[in-house]
């Protein structure tokens, strides 16, 4: 695969496969004349299909990465679509507001961590557009003020003038995880189920590992070129990336269970130093939540027991 020409801080810079903007840059720049930014910017909307455009919200951290993207699909003549509208900034919100000079049809929330959904009620005030999502089964780091004027379910079509979208019920990163499959761009809108650059968190009681393998899993049944994560570039190719994550969270699960092979029991502080020892010990304290979604996964497979804060392997 050749480099790809985008621009940049310090100017134009070719790409290679496993850049991030790498796919982005080939899909928006087919030409190759170095027109596509390799930088998200926060507040800059960027037209990745005929009617879908992305604006990043300006909260980049460990967690959101370059800030969570917010997408708006269709046009003036028939107004809009808004996924994921964010945080409740201010700023964040009056973007959105100026592209779709307010005709907005109807507001998707792909989940309701704090990074994505809490835009939605003070965008619907002010454009009076209906909110869609769902509700989460365990409200602990949720966002408080999410009411959906329509619960979604698994298989749902909706349909908002001219733009029809299947809704996909994906738990596992939350309970109420929903993606967006827009088939005249086929893309999918797949907030934090599949994410680019770092694998996803899971973090039980509403991350539920096992759910998220099954949600993964369920997505080769469907057809589409393009990832629209919720942080991060257009993804391509994306059974392959399917794929690659399957495979990552197997890896870790095999590490856990030779970690508890070795060991014979442990905690999740102990554990997490052997199971994520290829990581940066900063990132363990975030790791240990996911740690502990494997070991509840492997627990309801009768691999681990559990004796107080204490992990054991069931071979021993």
């Amino acid at each position: 695969m050749e480099p790809r020409l985008t621009v940049g801080a310090g100017g134009k810079k070719l790409l290679v496969p496993g850049d991030f903007a790498y796919a982005e840059a080939g899909k928006l720049d087919p030409e190759q004349l170095g027109t596509v930014s390799r930088e998200i910017e926060a507040g800059v909307v960027v037209q990745i299909d005929k009617r879908v455009s992305r604006m990043t919200a300006a909260n980049a951290s460990i967690m959101t990465g370059p800030g969570t993207n917010t997408y708006i699909l269709g046009d003036d003549l028939n107004g809009y679509l808004v996924i994921d509208p964010g945080p409740d900034n201010a700023r964040h919100i009056e973007l959105v507001r100026d592209l779709t000079s307010d005709k907005v049809n109807g507001i998707l929330c792909t989940h309701t961590h704090i990074d994505h959904s809490p835009g939605a009620a003070p965008l619907s005030r002010l454009t009076g557009a209906p909110i869609f999502g769902r509700l989460a089964e365990n409200m602990d780091r949720q966002d408080s003020s999410f009411v959906p004027d329509e619960e979604l379910s698994d298989g749902d079509e909706l349909k908002f003038g001219d733009l029809t979208i299947d809704v996909l019920h994906t738990p596992g990163h939350a309970s109420n995880h929903l993606c967006f499959l827009f088939e005249e761009a086929r893309m999918l809108f797949t907030g934090d189920h599949i994410m680019q650059g770092s694998t996803v968190v899971i973090n039980p009681p509403d991350g539920d590992m096992s759910a998220y393998f099954s949600s993964l899993n369920k997505l080769y049944d469907y057809q589409f070129d393009w990832i629209a994560p919720g942080h991060g570039f257009l993804m391509d190719n994306p059974h392959e990336a399917v794929n690659r994550l399957l495979i990552h969270r197997q890896k870790r699960e095999t590490k856990i269970v030779n970690a508890l092979s070795v060991l014979g029991e442990g905690t999740i502080d102990e554990l997490v130093v052997t199971a994520y020892d290829d990581v940066s010990e900063t990132i363990h304290q975030l790791a240990k939540r996911s740690l502990l979604a494997h070991l509840v996964k492997l627990q309801q497979e009768a691999k681990v027991n559990l004796n107080k804060d204490v992990w054991i392997s069931a071979s021993k």
